[in-house]
Parts: C-alpha cells; sequence; structure tokens
C-alpha cells in the first residue's frame, strides 16, 4: 500500500501529530508512508520510523498544479491531516482514490471519507481520532505520548530560552521577565542560557541577552542562526527550556527537555505540553483563554505573572 500524508502548516501541530503518524506505521507496518508539507516537514520527520520519504509542498499554484499531476497514479490513499479545502482539492488532482479527512472548510465532496470533526480534548487525539474514524487504525492508547525518536538527547548545562510566539503578542511574556527568570536558574546552577527564536523574535532576544548579560551571565545567542534540524537537537541538549506557548514549547517535551511554559491567552489544556517533565505557569483570568492574537485591554493573563514565579517552577522541576 502506498499512502500520502499531507501534513499539518504550523510546527506545534506537526509536533502533535506524532501519535498519529507513529499508530498509521503500527497498524500498517509495510505500506510505504510519504509525507506532503512545507519543506521544513523533511526536517522533523525524515528521521522518524513512520516516513519513507517526503515531498516538499510548492508555493506557487503552477507549481502545486504540476506537482499534483506528477503523483498520479502513485497512491492508493492520501490522509489529510491538514484541515484546507486545498488540501483535499490537491489531493483530488493527484488523483488518490482514497481521500480522507475532516469535513470541514466545504470540502466534503473532495473526500471519500469525510470524517465528522470530534469532541476532543488535547489536539493529539483529535488526528488519533481521526484515523480510528475513518477506520485505518482499531483504536489507541489514551496515554499516547509524543516523543521525537530520532532525536538523541545530549544534556548540556544550559538553559534555553525561547520567547518568540508565531501567532501574535497576546501569546508572549515578556522579555525582561524571561531575563529574570532565566538569570535565577543560571545563577543557581551556574549554567550558560541559550536563546532561540526566528528572525523576527531579534528585538526580543536582543533585550534578554543584553539583561544577561549586564548580569555576567554567559550567553549563547542561536536567533535566525539555526535550521529547524538544528535547532530541534540543541533544545534536546538544553538542561532545561522556558517558551511561551509556541513551536519551541512543543519540540522541548517531544524531546524530553524539562521545560516551563508561561501561558496567557491560548487553551494550556487542549494545546498545552505533555509528559512528566513538562510544566504550565498561567494566570486564570476571567477572560483567559481568549485565543486572541493582540489582547483589547491590559493583558492581565501575562502581567500578572513574575518572574520569581517562573524561575521557582523551574528550580523546583530541576531537583
Amino acid at each position: 500500500m502506498r499512502i500520502i500524508v499531507r501534513a499539518t502548516n504550523w510546527l506545534g501541530d506537526a509536533i502533535m501529530c506524532l501519535p498519529a503518524l507513529e499508530a498509521l506505521r503500527a497498524h500498517h507496518p509495510t505500506a510505504h508512508i510519504t509525507i506532503l508539507g512545507h519543506p521544513w516537514i523533511a526536517d522533523l520527520y525524515s528521521r522518524e520510523s513512520f516516513c519513507d520519504a517526503t515531498i516538499a509542498y510548492p508555493k506557487t499554484w503552477r507549481a502545486k498544479l504540476e506537482l499534483a499531476r506528477s503523483l498520479r497514479g502513485k497512491f492508493d490513499k492520501a490522509l489529510l491531516l491538514q484541515n484546507a479545502f486545498e488540501a483535499a482539492a490537491f489531493m483530488t488532482l493527484a488523483g488518490a482514490p482514497v481521500r480522507t479527512g475532516y469535513n470541514r472548510d466545504g470540502r466534503r465532496l473532495l473526500l471519500t471519507q469525510a470524517i465528522p470533526t470530534p469532541k476532543i480534548g488535547h489536539e493529539r487525539f483529535y488526528y488519533l481520532e481521526l484515523l480510528r474514524l475513518a477506520g485505518w487504525i482499531p483504536g489507541y492508547d489514551p496515554e499516547s505520548p509524543i516523543h521525537l525518536k530520532g532525536i538523541t538527547r545530549q544534556p548540556e548545562n544550559t538553559i534555553g530560552v525561547s520567547p518568540g510566539a508565531a501567532f501574535g503578542s497576546a501569546k508572549r511574556w515578556y522579555p525582561d521577565r524571561f531575563a529574570d527568570a532565566a538569570a535565577q536558574i543560571a545563577r543557581e546552577h551556574n549554567s550558560r542560557v541559550a536563546l532561540f527564536g526566528s528572525a523576527a523574535d531579534k528585538d526580543s532576544v536582543d533585550i534578554i541577552q543584553s539583561e544577561l548579560e549586564a548580569r555576567n551571565v554567559p550567553v549563547d545567542n542561536y536567533v535566525g542562526r539555526t535550521t529547524l534540524t538544528e535547532f530541534i537537537q540543541l533544545a534536546a541538549n538544553c538542561r532545561l527550556m522556558l517558551t511561551n506557548d509556541s513551536g519551541a514549547m512543543h519540540v522541548a517535551y517531544a524531546v524530553g527537555t524539562p521545560s516551563v511554559t508561561v501561558f496567557g491567552s491560548t487553551d494550556h489544556i487542549g494545546t498545552g505540553p505533555v509528559g512528566p517533565h513538562a510544566r504550565i505557569v498561567r494566570e486564570p483570568v476571567d477572560c483567559a483563554p481568549c485565543k486572541l492574537r493582540e489582547c483589547p485591554i491590559d493583558h492581565r493573563c501575562m502581567t500578572r505573572i513574575s518572574a520569581d514565579r517562573v524561575a521557582q517552577e523551574a528550580l523546583v522541576l530541576l531537583k
């Protein structure tokens, strides 16, 4: 059997798909599984046992049409982990005879198996339920872990800090508080601090670096300087990660690095970190989780979380 899987677009979602993809492999051990997604998906999935090949999803419509035509007759089934209409249209053009996905975004007629959207708890079950409801797997372990098996941890005495969050400023705790918390932890454990993020996080990271250096804390700044593969390995080597609700948070728990995540506007139950080494710090204000990009009032879900509180949570976790 030849299966093509349309991967999700966001790093966090792609990591929460891991249990489903592992279940797919477990119940179809001889299938050839190809993952179709944005170019970075190969960095995430190519070392995992469920992945036989990856295909980069193009940006332009012309390239997408050409790719779809080139895939005709090459796959028996298509699994759409992404919910977009475009994903179903692409697989229809690619000629996959079985097209399985959730009945969302007006694409029911393009799917041969249009699965009703279930009510779920944590988002990892959203993808597992798609396979179960479609009959691709008989069931799954409700304690299904999320783990990148293609990465080996080599812990160093480094505290990782990733202050970014792509969705919007409502998800972001403050750079000066990240710096304060990281400095407290680093002093306690005589650690270095590694700063992570995309080029868009440069301003925030520059503040953190400046404040740490003023306190004589040694700093390594990796912002905008790593591939996803490199970041995943660096995160795996950290003794601890401090993050917002972001892709970095998902990477940390998936590689087994102890982590403390500051949650504000988003749903800590549905998309929070999993595993025994992950901790959440949040303030249960009435307006959270609002799931807004920008806070329309006073950002109380974040302003009420002190650096001391985050540092203490991390220090307890590291004991």
